[in-house]
């Protein structure tokens, strides 16, 4: 079974190697592909130098258009699993064997890595906590399932998926939106605990009381814009 593990990297320079090294470590099975957002440091460089596999995106698409260009990859390659780990060096790559061993045993179509069922781990910042506990329960009324952890990036989906998601993909903050499309849509999803470590560099976009305001705002219209718009397509 071929699998892939897609990175979104945006200024991820110092993080990529000990990102790669990991999953060859502890994830042997699964190839990769680093999606190189048209970073401004030397991301590049570093992919080059250390012979990392990567694609070169000429202008920067965010994080959806990122991770959309490894599903549309994976699609084309013959990909029957593919798993988004970020580039900050946040996610374990350990825990690919637990998320593709429950993928296989529930026969879903996706599994979410979540935080906060064991509570295990680095469990993110008190505003973010906030925000996630809030787009939980406006899943769980749009869509009759909870989802303890909706914004994690840690997610691996068989081919169904990966054809959804290379044709139509959110943008913006895209985690959220897109497991709720496929919750209205009928997809099964499913999560595990995990743990994770705290972000090894950058910093999370909802850091101010402002920006995480912009944020459940934003991101609860398109939740509720992919509910109504997964029940049309059922």
């Amino acid at each position: 079974m071929k699998k892939l593990v897609i990175i979104p990297a945006f200024n991820e320079s110092a993080n990529l190697a000990s990102v790669i090294a990991d999953i060859k470590t502890n994830a042997p099975g699964f190839d990769y592909i680093i999606i190189n957002d048209a970073s401004t440091d030397n991301t590049k460089e570093v992919c080059e130098k250390e012979g990392l596999r990567y694609l070169d995106l000429a202008s920067n698409l965010g994080i959806g258009g990122a991770v959309q260009t490894g599903y549309q990859y994976a699609l084309n390659e013959g990909y029957e699993l593919a798993v988004q780990i970020d580039g900050d060096g946040q996610h374990k790559a350990e825990s690919l064997v637990k998320l593709e061993t429950v993928l296989k045993a529930e026969n879903c179509d996706m599994v979410i890595g979540s935080r906060f069922i064991d509570k295990k781990g680095f469990q993110s910042t008190t505003l973010r906590r906030v925000a996630i506990k809030w787009l939980s329960g406006l899943i769980r009324v749009l869509t009759g399932t909870r989802i303890t952890d909706p914004t994690s990036g840690l997610r691996l989906c068989n081919r169904k998926v990966i054809a959804e998601f290379a044709e139509k993909y959110p943008w913006d903050y895209p985690e959220p939106e897109s497991v709720t499309g496929l919750l209205a849509r009928g997809f099964k999803v499913k999560e595990t605990a995990v743990e994770m470590r705290e972000r090894q560099g950058g910093k999370s976009s909802i850091s101010k009381p402002l920006s995480a305001i912009y944020y459940m705002v934003k991101v609860s219209l398109g939740i509720m814009i992919e509910a109504i718009g997964g029940r049309r397509k059922k």
